[in-house]
């Protein structure tokens, strides 16, 4: 079969038990992606970094494509977690990047007045496949040197 789109454990957790996402309904648009290990995310205080939840995945996709990353409905209402990006995009150029193999993380913040606990398994996010376009004068020739956050330097 032809590798077109997909997931797959990234360097450094292959003997971790990771699950790959998957879509749990039939017209479902997100692929549920889950934790990699057990975080704590603690409670907001101004002028803090958001905390990096590891999904131990990576993903590969055609170039003309990302994926997004977005939050799961529920989780500010029950966790008090919202993404620190809004959402979160990854080209297809991060996978298999030479600083991290392209291994996915989510950026969080918690709301919530208490430290939130995330176990390992616990669904996150959600990852979308999306398709996207360039203008008539696009001539983007960089070529990507890091991993997470690397696109501008």
């Amino acid at each position: 079969m032809e590798k077109i789109r997909g997931f797959e454990v990234a360097k450094g957790f292959e003997n971790q038990g990771i699950n790959l996402p998957v879509r749990k309904t039939k017209y479902s648009a997100g692929y549920d992606v889950e934790a990699a290990e057990d975080t704590v995310i603690p409670s907001f205080k101004p002028g803090m970094k958001p905390t990096l939840i590891k999904t131990g995945i990576k993903a590969y996709f055609p170039e003309d494509e990302y994926l997004m990353l977005a939050n799961k409905s529920s989780n500010p209402g029950k966790r008090g977690l919202v993404m620190a990006n809004s959402i979160g995009i990854i080209d297809a150029d991060y996978y298999e990047n030479p600083s991290n193999d392209g291994h996915i993380m989510y950026a969080y913040y918690n709301f919530f007045d208490h430290d939130v606990e995330i176990k390992k398994g616990d669904s996150i996010g959600q990852a979308l496949f999306q398709k996207y376009l360039i203008t008539d004068d696009d001539n983007a020739e960089g070529q990507r040197v890091g991993g997470f956050g690397s696109t501008s330097k």
